[in-house]
């Protein structure tokens, strides 16, 4: 184990992205994209002695990425070898840097800051016990928000597939501001360490929920992209862990349109609470800026002006 270089020098190491991820077209996601900035935190403590599985195991602390924030400058494409580099910026925090190859040049095509906390886990004996500079970053709890009143009566969400829009909880966490609402069932895939929520859970609830959200605008993806050929691109997410969230509660996600920006890009907030105890609990905040791009010729894309119809449903009438 070496947390001196865990801490002070920075690794590289090539990925290929999730053949997954290539959902339109054949370039990744933005949730793919992120895949790697943490699949590369990971690779950077292995690096260093500390594999997941060993502090999991031996001194009883979950790996918990709690906060990315990710710039996507350029497009991954599904068979790149994607170079990325990891630099210590204190503690447990890492800038991460994805280069592609483009026709024999280097193009660094995503920017990333991530944050990890070592989860003490009660469900595990340890073998051994916490090495005194791992203690620094032992936290009995990812997050601890204050529960706030809650006015609603909560609704068992039982088997429903993909979730509600129509629900007390979420009637009084939406209000008359500008935003949808979803309340989804944590299925035990979307958790890890045999009870809570992990990062790429929450970024696949983030990017179910624009679905869901444009869906319900009048902008479901399949016609705007067969139809008019707008391509959905991302150029920035960031989501940060507030509390934790446990293996089948109900989560309570509010989506919320910011600012669309000169007709091009629009930035919405993802926040998701659950219910505990009558109380609400604010679990996670994040922001996600989209457009879309159109190709005017082989290999010539443009990015896309919204229309009316667009503009009309990231901004309806009498939305705060």
């Amino acid at each position: 184990m070496t947390t001196s270089t865990l801490l002070g020098e920075p690794t590289t190491v090539t990925l290929r992205p999730s053949f997954e991820g290539s959902n339109i077209s054949f370039a990744i996601g933005f949730k793919h994209v992120n895949y790697l900035v943490e699949a590369a935190v990971l690779e950077h403590f292995r690096a260093n002695g500390l594999a997941p599985g060993r502090l999991y195991e031996t001194y009883g602390l979950g790996f918990d990425v709690v906060h990315l924030k990710t710039r996507l400058g350029s497009v991954i494409h599904g068979d790149d070898n994607v170079r990325c580099v990891v630099t210590p910026k204190g503690g447990l925090k890492f800038a991460v840097a994805l280069h592609v190859d483009r026709d024999g040049n280097d193009v660094k095509a995503v920017t990333s800051t991530a944050h990890v906390k070592l989860r003490i886990d009660d469900h595990i004996k340890p073998q051994e016990p916490i090495p005194a500079d791992l203690e620094p970053f032992a936290v009995a709890r990812l997050g601890t928000q204050e529960p706030r009143p809650l006015a609603a009566t909560p609704v068992p969400t039982g088997l429903q597939g993909r979730g509600t829009s129509d629900d007390p909880v979420l009637k009084e966490l939406v209000g008359d501001t500008n935003a949808f609402g979803w309340k989804w069932r944590i299925p035990y895939f979307y958790c890890h360490f045999s009870e809570r929520m992990h990062m790429s859970a929450f970024l696949r609830v983030m990017e179910e929920v624009v679905d869901l959200f444009l869906a319900d605008r009048g902008l479901p993806i399949r016609p705007v992209l067969h139809d008019r050929g707008w391509i959905p691109v991302v150029t920035r997410s960031e989501v940060e862990l507030l509390d934790e969230v446990l293996m089948e509660e109900d989560l309570y996600t509010v989506y919320t349109v910011e600012d669309v920006f000169k007709g091009l890009l629009y930035t919405s907030r993802m926040d998701t609470y659950v219910v505990r105890d009558g109380k609400v609990v604010h679990t996670s905040t994040g922001r996600i800026t989209h457009g879309y791009m159109t190709e005017r010729e082989p290999n010539d894309w443009a990015m896309v002006t919204f229309d009316e119809q667009t503009l009309a449903a990231f901004t309806p009438a009498g939305a705060e």
